[in-house]
């Protein structure tokens, strides 16, 4: 008896539809979600690409922000916000705000100091594989704690609110 009523709500839990979420600080906070085809669905056997580990998004936000740091003549990464230049000093990024957002897609979030005293929480989004990440978004999320935008999941896409 106990195992028909699991498995009939397991059935109805996989047959629901999916529950929109409240606007989150950072995308892809709450999950993580990675879909692949088995290798016998197709007909011709394909490379493997290499999955990206949250280790991964991290040495690959490191290794992009050391790179524009050395090429800036007063090292110090910059961020364009609303017209000015911002000249930065990473403090730290979030590990546990790392994210797969799924088609390749990955997000980080650091936090960084101005040479005023501010702090700036700043969003980058990326592509690639282990060892070879490229930054292709980079926003300013948060001045001194305080935050510009909120993300939400809408229908699996992440929004800027």
């Amino acid at each position: 008896m106990i195992a028909r009523f699991i498995i009939t709500a397991a059935v109805a839990l996989f047959f629901a539809p999916p529950i929109t979420t409240p606007a989150a600080e950072h995308p892809g906070a709450q999950r993580v979600v990675t879909l692949q085809a088995p290798a016998s669905w197709t007909e011709r056997p394909q490379a493997q690409a290499k999955e990206v580990s949250k280790a991964d998004i991290s040495a690959g936000i490191k290794k992009h922000i050391a790179s524009e740091t050395k090429k800036s003549t007063n090292r110090k990464f910059h961020v364009n916000y609303k017209g000015q230049d911002l000249a930065l000093d990473l403090i730290r990024v979030h590990d546990d705000r790392l994210s797969s957002l799924g088609g390749g897609k990955y997000f980080a979030c650091v936090d960084m100091k101005a040479a005023d005293g501010k702090t700036y929480d700043i969003d980058f989004f990326m592509t690639g594989q282990p060892g070879n990440m490229k930054v292709t978004e980079t926003s300013v999320h948060k001045i001194n704690g305080k935050p510009l935008y909120n993300w939400k999941e809408v229908n699996g896409i992440w929004k800027k609110v």
